[in-house]
Parts: structure tokens; sequence; C-alpha cells
């Protein structure tokens, strides 16, 4: 008899340890780091042709999950032939598109599958098929997640699209914008995208309902052009949702766009939901990874300009794992595009550079981010000693630059004054104080770039291609930002009424575009140039002022 209950007890023991390991594992399992990257390309364009295309590649990085850009989304490419079958009928060219884009879809997942990586799509909603839009007539309704159509036709998009793709393992959705560039079929709209009560909390319930709930599937609803810059909007959307294990909200690391001298994001630790953080690898207003610039060190232990933070608020990635360890998601890099247009890189060293340390840091957060740059300098650059110092120096540098020459530490230039391959006209803050801080800064950055170009010459980089590419690229900084130099320089002299420092800095400001074109002469693998006549998405070009100015000042 005492054997039996023995027996049975140990039985017992048995059992309860395996329900213990099991919830162990479960919970390490559920709480490992999403580690994403995706390719913003360039709508409208031919897609870029990057590594980090290649599942297998970005693996290797220390990713474990791929986000396909908005026109690599099932949201095209479903049939809706659940819903009504003469939404796409067979035959028609826009049913052909769709079953051709489907095709291309289900390739790249099954390339994503072979490497055991996670598969997510980014998505703008609403977005439906123009022949369901005009057949039932909701042109004026569609964009309403509140209005019953609506809510259903969303409800069957998400059943098909994960129904037709069964690899998909998350859907990334964003309501911020709408982009049709490459969806000739489709329309978009969205009503009262800011509107928590209207607009962000139903679409997010449903969304969470369909996906989270019903099919085990993650969600991750991203703030941008929402709900990211209000905190109050984020904590209403935050206390009316909620959470779920597999719903995480998603927040760019700066206010806005990716600019520096942006505030850290005030919704960063916030709430009761978790937070997937967005970075930027080639960053878009800055050069798109043209020149050296290494942002993972400001991303992950803070900016220079974001130190005069109040004490109380989180103003790093560090500080918020730190912090509110429990909302920490993971990380979601952006490793190549994002705006329009060039430049167009032809080696990405720089955003490699960003990108490795950002995926590496963020499933190893208790690491510091100077040992992440180590490890990426030695083994990936094969640098070491006084070498690897000089390139500690080199990025550490372009980020000081940067900042000082696009802007100030201070904010004080709109950042909208240049973009992806063009320059307005500068736009300053006023007031003398402002106005001397600013040349100064942008003194300084001409300095730092000098100091970059040195130390690129001074590494033994191991091969010539990565020298002639460093080298190269660190004098496109130089050149450009002596460009933007110069035109801050004629800005703050026409303002003051200065024809003699107009006259100067007209002459260094031709002299500075003379020497960036020159700069394709002599290195083969710098990217393609900023040029004089862009005027996308920029209301003032600076060189149709440059030579108004001219002719004023003969």
């Amino acid at each position: 008899m005492i054997q039996l209950i023995l027996k049975k007890y140990l039985v017992a023991i048995f059992i309860l340890s395996l329900v213990i390991q099991n919830a162990v594992y479960g919970q390490k399992e559920n709480s490992e780091p999403l580690i994403f990257d995706m390719v913003h390309h360039n709508p409208g364009e031919t897609p870029y042709d990057s590594k980090y295309n290649n599942p297998a590649v970005i693996k290797e990085m220390g990713y474990n999950g791929k986000v396909y850009f908005l026109f690599e989304s099932p949201a095209l490419a479903i049939n809706w032939e659940s819903f009504d079958k003469d939404v796409l009928p067979k035959g028609t060219q826009d049913r052909k598109w769709v079953d051709e884009k489907a095709a291309q879809i289900k390739q790249m997942h099954a390339a994503c599958k072979a490497e055991n990586m996670a598969i997510y799509a980014m998505s703008d909603l609403v977005l439906f098929p123009k022949r369901l839009i005009e057949k039932y007539n909701i042109e004026d309704t569609f964009g309403d997640p509140n209005n019953e159509l609506t809510e259903q036709l969303i409800r069957v998009q998400i059943n098909e699209m994960f129904d037709q793709f069964p690899d998909l393992d998350g859907l990334v959705v964003r309501i911020g914008e709408t982009y049709l560039h490459d969806a000739p079929f489709h329309l978009g709209d969205i009503k009262d995208k800011n509107n928590p009560e209207k607009t962000i909390i139903p679409l997010i319930n449903i969304l969470k309902e369909e996906i989270c709930e019903k099919r085990d599937k993650q969600l991750i609803f991203r703030t941008w052009g929402a709900f990211d810059v209000n905190l109050e909007n984020y904590l209403k959307v935050s206390d009316a949702v909620t959470p779920h294990k597999n719903l995480i909200i998603s927040v760019k690391h700066c206010e806005g766009d990716f600019h520096r001298a942006n505030s850290f994001s005030k919704v960063i630790g916030q709430g009761r939901h978790k937070q997937i953080i967005e970075v930027q690898s080639a960053r878009e207003y800055e050069g798109k990874g043209a020149y050296p610039n290494y942002i993972a060190n400001g991303v992950i232990d803070g900016f220079e300009e974001h130190s005069r933070m109040p004490k109380e608020d989180i103003n790093s990635i560090k500080e918020f794992v730190e912090t509110k360890p429990e909302l920490y998601a993971g990380i979601w890099t952006w490793s190549r595009g994002g705006g329009w247009d060039g430049p167009y890189i032809k080696d990405e060293l720089w955003c490699d550079l960003n990108s490795w340390v950002m995926a590496q840091w963020g499933q190893n957060t208790d690491k510091t981010e100077a040992f992440i740059f180590n490890r990426y300098a030695t083994e990936r650059l094969g640098l070491k000693g006084t070498d690897l110092e000089k390139f500690r120096r080199l990025c550490l540098l372009s980020a000081e630059a940067v900042v000082r020459g696009r802007n100030s530490t201070y904010r004080d230039m709109n950042p909208w004054w240049t973009r992806d391959q063009g320059i307005a006209w500068p736009m300053v803050v006023k007031g003398k104080t402002e106005q001397l801080r600013n040349l100064a800064q942008k003194d300084e950055a001409v300095a730092k770039w000098k100091t970059i170009v040195s130390l690129a010459k001074s590494i033994n980089w191991g091969n010539n291609e990565t020298k002639n590419h460093a080298l190269g690229s660190s004098e496109y900084g130089l050149k450009l930002y002596e460009i933007y130099r110069s035109l801050v320089n004629i800005k703050y002299a026409d303002d003051n009424g200065d024809a003699k420092n107009v006259k100067k800095w007209l002459k260094v400001y031709d002299k500075a575009w003379e020497d960036y074109n020159n700069l394709a002469k002599k290195y083969s693998t710098i990217a393609t140039l900023y040029t004089q006549d862009y005027s996308r998405h920029i209301a003032n070009n600076a060189n149709n002022k440059v030579n108004k100015l001219k002719e004023e000042y003969k």
C-alpha cells in the first residue's frame, strides 16, 4: 500500500514538474522580443535591389521576423470570393492583377518560411477593390469603421487574408496615410484618423477580435499619424482597448517623422499595451545611407538633444526597457527606405551598421550599445586595436555632425528644409541668439565632417572596396554639409541686409556644389547625388532662390 501511495506521489510530482516546466518555457518563448526588419520601397518606383529583401540575410543579422511592405500585402491580393464573386470576376484585368500579386506574395512567404522567420504584412486601412466600392455604392462611407457594412467588409478582408495566405503570422496596420501608387485597382480612405472614439478604438477592437482572439495571430497597430504625438489620445486608446497577448502597439522612437532634433516619443512606456519601437536605419531626410550617420547609439542611449528632457521622462529606448520592461515588445527597423526618390546607394555599409546593432541589442538589452557596436566592428568589418577606436569615433562624430548640419541641437531650423535628394531654401527660427547658435553649429558640423574624412583615411579597412566606400561616403557627407552651411549663411546674410556676406557665401555655395559634383569621378561606390533642380515636396527650391539673389546682388 505504501509503495502504491509513493508511486502515485512521484507521478504527481513528475506531472507537476512538467506543468511548471511548460509554463516557464512557454513564458520564455512568449517573452522573446520581436526583432523585425522591413525594406520600405519607394512607392511607384522599381523596388530596391537590397540584400535585406532576403530573409536568410536578415536572419543571420539577428532578426526573427520580416515585415513586408505595403504593396507586398495580402490586402491587395485576396479575391473576395467568400463575400461576392463579382467583386473581382475571373478573366478581368483587375482579377488578373490580384492573382499575379498573390502568386508573388506566396513566393516571398515561402522563402521566409524556409528560414523559419515570422511573416508580417504592413497594410493600409481601410483599403478595398474599386469594383467593390462602386458596386455597393460606398464611396462616402467605406472609410468609417463604425459603418455596419464597412465593419463587415473589414472582417471579411481579414479572414480572406489569413485563409488565402496561411503562412502569415500577423498584420501591421497603419491609418496615418494611404498609398495607392502601386495599387491601381484599389481605393483607400480613413475617417477621423486622429479620433480615438470614432476611429482608432473601434478599428483596433474589430481587428483584435478577428486577428488576436479568433485566429491567435498578432496585430501590430501603428500609432504614426494617428495617436503618436498626443499622449491624452494615446491613453484614451490604451484605457478603452483591453490588452491581449497578441496585440502590440508600434511607436517611432521620435515624434512625427524620423528627424533629428524632433522630440523623443512621449507615448513610449505609457499605457498598458506592449510596444514595438520603429527605427529607420537609412534615414530618409539624412542621405538614406549615402554618408556615415550612426543613429543606433542615440536611439538606444539617448540623443544629445534629448538630454535636456526632465529627469522623470523616458528619453531613450534603453531607459524604456529598464523602467517598463513589461511593455517592451521588441525592435522594428526599416533597413532601407522611406521618403521618395534618391539618393540611391550602391553600398549598404552605413544602414547595415545601424540595422545590425539595433537587431542585436534588441534581443540582448542587458548588453551596452558600445559592446554591440564593437562586435559589429570586429565581426563584420574585421577591425581591431586603434582602428576599432577610430571607427567608433567616426561613427559617434557622424551623429553630432548630422544634427548640427541639418538642424541644431536646439531645433533652430524647420527639419523639412532638406529631404530626399533635394534642398529647399533654409527655414530658420527667428531671433539673434538662435541665429548665432545655428551658424556656429553649421561651422561645427563641417569641422566634424573634416575629422570624419581624416579618420576614414587613417583606418585600415582590410580591403580596397570598403576603404573606397568609407572614404567616398565620408567626403560625400562633408561636401553636402558644406552646401548646407553656405545656404544657411546666405539666408541669414540676406535677412540682415548684409550684401558683403551674401556675395561671399554665394561664391562658397557654387564652389561647394562643384566639389560635390566631382565626387563621382573619384569614387565608384558612392550614392547618387542630390540635385539642384529637385522640387518634389519642396515648395521653395534653394537653387532657384540663389539664382535670384545672384541677380539681386550683382
